[in-house]
């Protein structure tokens, strides 16, 4: 019989709801794990034990009451340290903000307890989020479960350790270059960065408002060790807010029972290396889906390292302009990753930067056409396997492997369209994460097409972590 952390969300819920156990149960597990595995593992940063024992207790008299249940009633989660949570500093992994307590809770955060779900802890991520390598200056070095050596990604690096390793079933992060599917990748997970206004976000904790990059190409999302889990956290926290301007009322699309697709695979993308195990993960999901009865086609979208290089030049445009800021605020690893950054472009000039909208439309346009032929593409979602820690700090050669390894979780970022990973297959004895994008709006079909992958391949997690 499997342990209760080593369940997933949705079992969990079921479990609680048909009496087998209790909210209370399944929540001291959950703390029990955290006890033995994450003096380790350093991803669990802050615990909620008392409020979140009282929320179980609560969840069981709901149940015993015939009170209405949410999908998630009673199921722990976790919650990384850039979203707000009641009572509990936005840390952004930061000293500077270790005191900075959120008021109200996040409009995700609200979703997801008003899902029934319990918020019990709090997610490590590198400061600010500027490194896709989860050590912070604030609470340190978060390790892989699969290998203590190489990073568990970033910068919702927390977050998917602790997943992967059973101290939490569901989790909340975000997502501007990857930062949601690359510790999925790193750590054997999934995850998807939902359509750009799909999601609500809100903080507040100043500054409340976005610049243009984070406006448009931030998201929030769940993530999970199964992806029916993943998709009953997005549909809890999906929908328009006010909170949020550019969060919309959106209808999303789904597969159709029984129905076949045109998928594009893209196993090596271009712009740079493609470790040969990775490139071979996503044929392989590829073959998965044919055996399923997809059409199975290789193809590439157009402009795609065009997309890469914008994606680069919108966000660092808006850390040139916060840039004395930051350096008051950053440690020096932080710093030295913001450098190579900002280092690799020419400062941005108001010419540039309208030319570049008109460039990210053009781009929009294309790769919509694109997905009226394929309405499902399958690439990498790192081209390399997870580095060793501290790799992603260094001067141009070390930018170019972060370029290269970063390269396919770029344009879904630049573009505002969905891209869910599902675990598929090894390279360097560590786990690969398939990326599967659709066009705008497309969520729910990325996510029927990446459980078809998951079916066919299994759940690898939780794990014992690694500890040699």
């Amino acid at each position: 019989m499997s342990e209760l952390w080593q369940l997933g969300a949705l079992e969990l819920a079921e479990k609680i709801r048909s009496g087998n156990t209790s909210s209370r149960e399944v929540l001291e597990a959950h703390l029990a794990r955290i006890d033995a595995v994450n003096p380790h593992l350093n991803a669990v940063v802050r615990r909620l034990d008392g409020e979140a024992l009282a929320a179980a207790d609560a969840a069981d008299r709901a149940l015993a009451d015939g009170a209405p249940l949410g999908p998630l009633h009673g199921v722990p989660c976790t919650v990384k340290e850039n979203i707000d949570l009641a009572g509990t500093p936005t840390t952004q992994g930061l000293p500077a903000l270790a005191d900075a307590i959120a008021a109200i809770d996040s409009p995700t955060v609200e979703r997801m307890r008003a899902a029934g779900a319990i918020p019990f802890a709090r997610t490590n991520m590198p400061d600010l989020g500027l490194r896709v390598h989860t050590d912070s200056a604030l609470h340190g070095l978060t390790r892989n479960p699969w290998n203590p050596n190489v990073t568990a990604g970033g910068s919702s690096g927390g977050e998917a350790s602790a997943i992967a390793s059973g101290m939490s079933p569901i989790g909340l992060g975000n997502d501007i270059g990857g930062s949601l599917r690359n510790p999925a990748h790193c750590c054997g997970i999934a995850s998807i960065k939902p359509t750009s206004g799909v999601v609500p976000m809100a903080t507040v904790v100043p500054p409340e408002d976005q610049l243009l990059s984070s406006q448009q190409m931030l998201a929030e999302g769940p993530l999970a060790r199964r992806v029916p889990d993943v998709r009953a956290g997005l549909r809890a926290i999906a929908g328009w807010s006010a909170r949020d301007p550019r969060s919309v009322p959106a209808r999303l699309t789904d597969l159709a029972d029984g129905e076949h697709v045109t998928v594009a695979v893209m196993a090596d993308p271009p712009g740079g290396r493609t470790h040969p195990e990775i490139a071979a993960a996503v044929g392989r999901a590829g073959d998965l889906l044919s055996d399923q009865g997809h059409r199975v086609v290789e193809a590439t979208p157009p402009a795609y390292e065009e997309t890469i290089e914008m994606w680069a030049m919108l966000l660092i445009g808006d850390l040139s302009v916060m840039r004395p800021l930051l350096e008051m605020v950053l440690s020096d690893d932080a710093q030295s990753v913001l450098n190579n950054m900002v280092g690799q472009y020419p400062a941005p000039t108001l010419q540039s930067s309208i030319e570049l909208q008109g460039a990210r439309y053009n781009a929009n346009r294309s790769w919509s056409t694109f997905f009226e032929q394929h309405p499902v593409l399958l690439s990498p979602t790192w081209a390399l396997p997870a580095f060793e820690h501290g790799a992603d700090l260094g001067g141009e050669e070390t930018a170019t492997i972060m370029s290269d390894t970063l390269r396919p979780v770029l344009p879904a970022n630049l573009l505002g369209i969905p891209a869910a990973i599902v675990p598929c297959g090894m390279a360097a004895g560590l786990p690969v994460g398939v990326q599967v994008m659709g066009d705008r709006y497309t969520d729910l079909r990325c996510l029927s097409i990446a459980e078809q992958i998951q079916d066919a391949e299994g759940v690898h997690t939780p794990i014992d972590p690694v500890t040699g």
